[in-house]
């Protein structure tokens, strides 16, 4: 059986409040070796380095550009010492999530880069890579990564053009992708998924977000019953399959391949998760 690596799952979402044993046993009999659970939160911190080792899975600290404006300065300070006490811990990966989102309305965009600079002087003092949001806000977050450099990582959810791609990949990130190139309308990230180096690619679902098309349901749908399908990391050999296809490579071989890639950007999951 293939071994994927889902680089992008937010366990301690409330979708999965209960019930995340059994989303993990089940992607584990799916063929899916390790997950990466990013934070979002200082409040979640604990919760998410427990769920990681209890499932045998990584995680990564930080705070989420869509949670700066209910985040504190003592935040920063309670991440720095989240850091220092877990920097031994192997299961602890990277900073994150962090970034900026110039998509939502009503978030402060100074607010967001005083979050997103602070934490990436953290990610470079504790040596880590960083595992970034990236939403209208590619070339902002490009400027700032070359203004305070960190030890790559990944660009999650990646949906930039073919030059910004090219940038990020510069800088040692590796680019995720997920169930958006399940969907035969979501056409320049078919062709970016298609077409950038297979060296630069990494799986995600970012489950409990971002649906495959096998689960998605319309808005008419919706309102006549139709539940909105919850995304989980099981979806990702599936996900993966589309991939290979749009490639032209047999799923195992994708599957080695990001899985190689994901222990690249983040390179403590070498020791958890040996590719094939």
């Amino acid at each position: 059986m293939a071994v994927w690596i889902d680089t992008h799952c937010h366990a301690d979402a409330s979708e999965f409040d209960g019930r995340w044993t059994e989303v993990r046993r089940r992607a584990g009999l799916a063929g899916v070796a390790r997950c990466v659970l990013p934070a979002v939160a200082v409040a979640g911190f604990d919760r998410l380095r427990q769920l990681a080792h209890a499932g045998g899975d990584a995680y990564a600290l930080g705070i989420h550009p869509l949670c700066t404006g209910s985040a504190a300065e003592d935040d920063v300070h309670a991440l720095d010492r989240a850091l220092e006490a877990n920097a031994d811990d192997p299961r602890l990966v990277a900073v994150g999530e962090i970034g900026l989102d110039f998509f939502v309305q009503g978030l402060d965009a100074d607010r967001q880069l005083h979050f997103l600079r602070a934490q990436l002087r953290l990610a470079q003092r504790f040596g880590l890579p960083v595992i970034l949001h990236v939403r209208r806000s590619a070339d902002v977050l490009l400027r700032e990564l070359r203004r305070i450099p960190v030890a790559g990582g990944i660009a999650h959810a990646f949906n930039g053009s073919r030059q910004q791609a090219g940038a990020f990949i510069e800088l040692g990130f590796k680019l995720g992708f997920g169930g958006t190139v399940t969907y035969e309308r979501s056409l320049r990230i078919r062709q970016l998924a298609r077409e950038l180096p297979l060296s630069s690619l990494v799986l995600e679902t970012d489950a409990p977000d971002i649906p495959p098309r096998w689960l998605y349901r319309t808005a008419s749908e919706r309102a006549d019953g139709a539940a909105q399908g919850c995304n989980e990391p099981a979806e990702l050999p599936a996900i993966g399959g589309v991939l290979a296809q749009l490639r032209g490579l047999a799923p195992d071989e994708l599957a080695q391949a990001t899985a190689l890639n994901a222990q690249a950007a983040l390179p403590r999951l070498a020791a958890l998760a040996p590719a094939g």
